[in-house]
C-alpha cells in the first residue's frame, strides 16, 4: 500500500519530485543512513550534542518502543544524485490526534528550499491519506518528548533532552507556510542568584504548617515511585495546550530511560498520607558528558561519559506538577526551594526551567520571581493541510 498520495515512484520502488528522490525507509542500512544524518549538517558544530546511536535504534524500533502500540510512524530519507541530503519522520499520534492533530519530527536537511520542500511535500501527503486535516511540529514524537524549533540562542549547546537546530531551519519551515501554534521558554538562573526572601519563607511555612509530605524520591523503591508518579502525571499536566496523556508503558520507559541520570536529593515527591499528590523532577545536564561520546557508547563511548561526568555543574528542571485538588496551596513553593538548596549545596551552579509554554501564567510567574530569565525560546508550527 502506497503511503503518500502525490509523490511518483520510480521503477526501482523510491519516491521522486525532480532531482529530489524521497526514499521511505525499511532496513537497517536506511535506518543507520537516517540515524546518522545529522552528523553531515552538524560537522564542525561545537554546540550540536550528538545523541546516542543505541537510543535512537530503540526510539524507532516498532516492535519494543511504547509509542508504537498506539501510533503511527514513517521515516524518510531524501537523495540527490544518490547522496542523502535530508531526512524527515511523519507521526500519527492518535492519542494525540484525538484533540491536536498531527506531528512532524526528526526534521534534518542541508540549506536547499528544494530539499526542505520536497520532505515537507512528503509529510504533508503522508498525513493527508491518515484523513488529517493540519500538521504540527516538529515534536518527537509528541509534547512529552523533544519538541520544538530553536529560534534563537544559536550560540549555547541544549541540555539535556531539548532540542539543537540550524538557524537556517527558521526560513525553510516558514516559507513552507507554517505559522507559529506556540513558543515553549527555556529559563536560566544561575547559583549566584539568591532566592527571594520571601519565596523561602513561604517555602518553610508551608512544610510546617501543611499537612503534606514533601520529600526525596527513594532508589531502592524506584518501581514503586514510577508507580506514584503514573498517578501524578496526567492528572497535573492535562489542562496544559497540547498535553498528550502518557499510557502507563510509556511512563516506565521514560522512567528506566532516565534512571541512570537521576540525582535523588533534587527529586521530590509530594504527599498526602501516603497519596502522591505532586512530583518534581530535576536531572543534571548529561549532555554535557554525552557529548564527547560522538553517538557510540562502545567501545570508548561509555568511558568517555563516566569520566566527562564529573565535570556537570547544571541540571535541568524537566516536570513540575500538583494535581488540580492540591493546587495553589504552596506546594511549588516548597519544590523550587529545596531544589534550589540542594542543588547549590551539591555543586551545581546553575539551572535550565525548561521548557515553559508561554502561555503559563503561572510557571513563567514562578520563573521570573526566582530570578530566572528567559535565554532561549523554541517554536512549535502548524500548518493547515
Amino acid at each position: 500500500m502506497d503511503t503518500l498520495l502525490s509523490i511518483k515512484k520510480t521503477e526501482g520502488g523510491d519516491m521522486a519530485t525532480g532531482s529530489i528522490q524521497i526514499v521511505a525507509v525499511t532496513n537497517k542500512q536506511e535506518q543507520m543512513e537516517f540515524i546518522k544524518f545529522p552528523w553531515k549538517i552538524y560537522k564542525n558544530n561545537p554546540y550540536w550534542v550528538p545523541p546516542l546511536i543505541i537510543d535512537m535504534k530503540k526510539m524507532m524500533n516498532r516492535d519494543k518502543y511504547a509509542f508504537f502500540e498506539h501510533s503511527e510512524v514513517d521515516f524518510f530519507l531524501a537523495r540527490r544524485n544518490g547522496e542523502t541530503v535530508g531526512r524527515i519522520a511523519a507521526i500519527l499520534n492518535n492519542r494525540h490526534n484525538q484533540v491536536h492533530n498531527d506531528n512532524i519530527g526528526f526534521f534534518e536537511t542541508l540549506n536547499d528550499a528544494e530539499v526542505s520542500k520536497s520532505l515537507l511535500d512528503t509529510a504533508s501527503d503522508w498525513c493527508r491519506q491518515k484523513g488529517l486535516e493540519s500538521i504540527r511540529g516538529p515534536m518527537n514524537y509528541s509534547q512529552n518528548d523533544t519538541c520544538g524549533l530553536l529560534i534563537d540562542s544559536f550560540d549555547s549547546s541544549p541540555v539535556i533532552l531539548m532540542t539543537y537546530n540550524p538557524e537556517y531551519y527558521i526560513g525553510l519551515i516558514e516559507n513552507y507556510g507554517f505559522k507559529k501554534a506556540m513558543d515553549l521558554y527555556a529559563y536560566y538562573l544561575s547559583a549566584e542568584k539568591q532566592m527571594p526572601k520571601r519565596l523561602i519563607r513561604v517555602a518553610e511555612k508551608i512544610k510546617k504548617e501543611l499537612n503534606i509530605t514533601i520529600r526525596p524520591i527513594r532508589m531502592k523503591n524506584f518501581r514503586e515511585e514510577v508507580n506514584k508518579v503514573k498517578k501524578v502525571y496526567n492528572a497535573a499536566w492535562s489542562p496544559n495546550w497540547g498535553f498528550v496523556p502518557l499510557t502507563d508503558k510509556e511512563i516506565e520507559q521514560i522512567a528506566n530511560d532516565l534512571k541512570p541520570a537521576v540525582d535523588p536529593d533534587i527529586v521530590y515527591m509530594a504527599e498526602d498520607n501516603g497519596e502522591p499528590v505532586g512530583f518534581s523532577l530535576a536531572i543534571p545536564d548529561m549532555n554535557i558528558a554525552i557529548k564527547k561520546a560522538n553517538g557510540r557508547l562502545f567501545p570508548t563511548g561509555l568511558l568517555k561519559i563516566l569520566w566527562n561526568k564529573r565535570k556537570i555543574d547544571g541540571l535541568r528542571v524537566v516536570i513540575m506538577g500538583v494535581i488540580p485538588e492540591y493546587q495553589k496551596r504552596g506546594i511549588d513553593s516548597v519544590f523550587y526551594w529545596e531544589t534550589y538548596r540542594n542543588g547549590v549545596n551539591k555543586g551545581y551552579k546553575w539551572g535550565e526551567f525548561s521548557w515553559i509554554l508561554e502561555n503559563n501564567v503561572m510557571m513563567n510567574r514562578a520563573a521570573r520571581m526566582m530570578g530566572a530569565h528567559v535565554y532561549k525560546t523554541y517554536r512549535v508550527y502548524e500548518k493547515q493541510l
